[in-house]
């Protein structure tokens, strides 16, 4: 008699803790369809100099949907990928090339799979990154994004200005700054140029992928292929558009 009704409490925890399980397995389904992951880390490269290999981009040759922006190896170059598409930039003999292969190895790689994007039209009145950070923060919470985790983006259309540089580390260097990572290689501005840009927001990532400085890691492809890298400074125009995970 102790016996079955010690069966009988047993098969009723399990009951409850297979149901919580799967309520909690469906909610976090609900809540995201994506995962953002990253390999390297910017404190790593500034305060210890590490600029070794730590991911090759060839495991996410078959990963559909694929969105992902870092550094190449011994930061020799950028690296952007849009939708499986690989588009990096690399500094040879002080000229602009691109590699559109998964032939790579990345010092820092920040990546995703994001099936389907929801689009925005991003306000006039938000024009400089900080308005735009705050904005993309706001609009994530609005469409159910958690915020307090790390999210891709993507914006697109013709854009007013955009500062940038494609990373070319000079060998043997140990000194490391956010100023010299820009100047090592090419370096510029763009205007009035239709651009891609693709970005991943985090507030608690700084010295990780993003800079102390900010929330967001971006990248930029012009539309004509002309350019593509890192982005230090932009500002917005009216009719740019905002995409962020669709959830639904």
């Amino acid at each position: 008699m102790k016996i079955t009704k010690y069966l009988i409490v047993l098969l009723t925890l399990f009951s409850i803790t297979s149901c919580r399980t799967d309520i909690k397995k469906t909610a976090s389904n609900k809540a995201t369809n994506f995962k953002v992951e990253y390999s390297g880390a910017l404190k790593n490269m500034m305060f210890k100099g590490d600029i070794a290999a730590k991911v090759t981009l060839e495991k996410f040759k078959k990963t559909e949907h694929f969105y992902a922006l870092g550094a190449i190896e011994n930061l020799k170059g950028e690296i952007q990928i849009f939708d499986s598409k690989p588009f990096h930039s690399i500094v040879i003999d002080s000229s602009l090339t691109f590699d559109n292969s998964f032939d790579k190895k990345a010092t820092l790689l920040v990546y995703a799979s994001v099936p389907k994007w929801k689009s925005i039209s991003i306000p006039e009145n938000i024009v400089t990154s900080k308005q735009l950070e705050s904005y993309i923060a706001q609009t994530a919470k609005e469409n159910q994004i958690n915020i307090n985790y790390p999210f891709p983006f993507l914006i697109e259309g013709a854009t007013k200005s955009i500062d940038w540089h494609v990373i070319n580390w000079k060998d043997g260097d140990k000194e490391h700054t956010h100023e010299k990572h820009k100047s090592s290689g090419l370096h510029g501005t763009i205007n009035n140029t239709s651009v891609t840009m693709l970005g991943f927001y985090s507030s608690a990532h700084h010295a990780i992928f993003t800079h102390h400085s900010t929330n967001m890691h971006i990248h930029v492809q012009t539309v004509d292929h002309k350019i593509a890298g890192h982005v230090d400074g932009l500002t917005l125009r009216k009719g740019m558009v905002l995409k962020i995970p669709d959830i639904k």
